[in-house]
C-alpha cells in the first residue's frame, strides 16, 4: 500500500480500524480481495510477485506492508509483498517475527510493515534505524517513508480517521471516504523523496488519478477486542471511477 492510517485499541472493546490506499500502475495484474487456499488468508494478490498488501486470517491477525519511496534497491531483490503471506502462515507473534526478519531485511527494497495479532501491533522499517518495536494505543499514519512521517496526506487521513473513531464511527464501509481525496498539497509542504517536484506533486494526494498509475483500491478493516468484525474494499479504474466493491465478515476465533 501507500497510505495507510489506523486506530490501534482507541476504544474500549475495539482493537483495530484502518483503512489504507494501494497505488499501483494500472496495467499490473491483481486479483481482488478473496480467500486464498495457500496459506488461508483474506487479501488482494499481486499476479506478478504473487504476494499481498493487505492480508488477514481467520484468527484476525493481519499484516499491512507500504514501500519506502528512495534508496537503494538490491539487486535480486525479494518481493516485499511475499512478507504478509509468510506472517500470516506462521506461528510467531508481531514482535518475534520482525525481529527475526530485521537479521535479513537489508535483501529486500525500502519498506514498512505492520503486523498484528489479539495482544499486539508491531512495526519495522528497513530503512529506519530504530530496531522492531510494538505500538502503543492510539491513532497512526504510514506511507511511503516512516511512520507518522508529516506528509501532507498523511497527516490529513490520520487526523480524519481519529475524529470519525472520536464519534464510534468503525463500520469499514464508512471508512473509505477518509482516503477519497484528490487534491494536490501545496508545493512549500512536499516532501522531498528525490523522484522531483512534478511527481511529487502528483503523489501527494491522498488518492491519484492517472492514465499509467494510480489508486487501484481502497481498503478498510475493522476488528473489535474479540477479533469480529469485517474487510471492505472498493476498486478503481484509470479514471478514478469505481469498478467493484467486496465485503468480507469475519467472526471471532475459534476456541
Amino acid at each position: 500500500m501507500c497510505l495507510v492510517v489506523f486506530g490501534w485499541r482507541y476504544a474500549p472493546g475495539q482493537r483495530l480500524a484502518l483503512v489504507g490506499n494501494r497505488d499501483e500502475f494500472h496495467a499490473r495484474p491483481t486479483a481482488p480481495l478473496g480467500w486464498w487456499e495457500r496459506p488461508p488468508i483474506l487479501a488482494g494478490r499481486d499476479l506478478s510477485a504473487g504476494g499481498t498488501w493487505l492480508g488477514v486470517d481467520a484468527r484476525a491477525r493481519f499484516g499491512v506492508v507500504t514501500n519506502f519511496r528512495g534508496g537503494p534497491v538490491p539487486q535480486d531483490a525479494p518481493s516485499r509483498g511475499t512478507l504478509i503471506p509468510r506472517y500470516l502462515a506462521g506461528t510467531l507473534a508481531p514482535l518475534p517475527f520482525l525481529e527475526a526478519l530485521a537479521r535479513e531485511a537489508s535483501a529486500y527494497a525500502g519498506f514498512s510493515l505492520l503486523l498484528g495479532d489479539a495482544e499486539s501491533l508491531g512495526y519495522y522499517c528497513n530503512r529506519d534505524p530504530e530496531s522492531p518495536r510494538l505500538l502503543d494505543p492510539g491513532v497512526y499514519g504510514l506511507s511511503n517513508a516512516t511512520l507518522d512521517a508529516p506528509w501532507p496526506k498523511l497527516l490529513g487521513a490520520r487526523a480524519a480517521l481519529g475524529a470519525r473513531l472520536a464519534r464510534g464511527v468503525n463500520d469499514p464501509a464508512a471508512l473509505t471516504g477518509i482516503l477519497a481525496g484528490r487534491d494536490r498539497a501545496p508545493d512549500a509542504t512536499l516532501p522531498d523523496t528525490g523522484v522531483g517536484l512534478e511527481l511529487e506533486r502528483r503523489l501527494s494526494a491522498a488518492f491519484i488519478v492517472g492514465a499509467d498509475y494510480g489508486t487501484r483500491s481502497t481498503t478498510a478493516l475493522a476488528l473489535d477486542a474479540a477479533g469480529r468484525g469485517a474487510i471492505v474494499e472498493a476498486s478503481f479504474g484509470a479514471d478514478g471511477g469505481g469498478t467493484g466493491s467486496r465485503r468480507f465478515e469475519l467472526g471471532a476465533p475459534s476456541p
